[in-house]
């Protein structure tokens, strides 16, 4: 059951019809894996904190640079130089004392990836770099843990979940190719909005918060948005039969 202070805390969750204290205590006993306390991981770490993630594991190797500020909403200016993960994890415990957090002050690897996958729920893919992607990908696929990934550049964003537990379930590789290399562009090199990470690290954690109440989530469905516009577009994804996720592969990643 939920404390007396937790049922103040996340009152305004549970006034919204259809979710339930059940519902709440799924949230109170999940373990959330956010991998890159950035753009992305900013926004959606502090809604799952705030919405009651039981346990909390954050993933960050880099420090706070100046040129973060302006769209890393959790750090300030006079934590410039210090580590993201370490000063994001101080600020969620502060917002939320009900939860508990652990730090990875360093860049996660595959071996750190194996062992933390055995215990968490979901993993939320905030990163910045292919090598990294791929690496969250392929060891969600292998161990069948839930992965939200989320990307942003300029004024345009993108989600997609990725569910291993079910067959159909396309993975990032059957989005982006290791074949197809790097991207040209990046937030380095062509810039992005800050709200539009904003929007896309809000909606990994709402997604996060819908497939850990099992509620309806879409699979192999790549959302896109365009800040310009004010818009979204949604285009299906195909599982590809050669990719790392498909069953004859899935044998080579265990």
């Amino acid at each position: 059951m939920l404390s007396a202070n937790e049922q103040l805390r996340y009152s305004r969750q549970l006034l919204i019809k259809g979710f339930t204290e059940t519902q709440q205590l799924a949230l109170k006993n999940a373990t959330v894996l956010i991998v890159g306390l950035g753009g992305l991981g900013n926004p959606a770490a502090l809604y799952l904190a705030g919405a009651g993630i039981g346990r909390l594991i954050l993933a960050d190797g880099d420090n706070i640079d100046v040129s973060n500020l302006q769209r890393q909403i959790i750090f300030h200016t006079e934590q410039v130089g210090e580590n993201k993960a370490t000063i994001a994890g101080q600020h969620l415990q502060q917002l939320n004392p009900e939860i508990d957090i652990e730090v990875i002050d360093e860049m996660i690897d595959q071996e750190q990836l194996d062992y933390y996958l055995n215990e968490v729920d979901l993993v939320l893919d905030c990163s910045d770099n292919l090598a990294t992607r791929y690496a969250i990908n392929e060891a969600c696929v292998s161990h069948k843990t839930p992965l939200i990934t989320g990307a942003a550049i300029r004024f345009e964003g993108q989600l997609l979940v990725i569910d291993p537990r079910q067959e159909t379930s396309a993975c990032y590789q059957c989005f982006y190719p290791k074949t197809k290399g790097e991207p040209a562009l990046n937030c380095e090199t062509a810039g992005v909005m800050g709200p539009i990470l904003g929007v896309i690290g809000s909606m990994q954690a709402l997604e996060a918060i819908k497939l850990l109440t099992n509620k309806t989530t879409s699979i192999n469905k790549i959302k896109m948005f365009d800040g310009l516009a004010g818009q979204w577009q949604e285009f299906n994804l195909i599982k590809r039969a050669e990719c790392i996720c498909s069953d004859t592969n899935l044998t080579k990643l265990v």
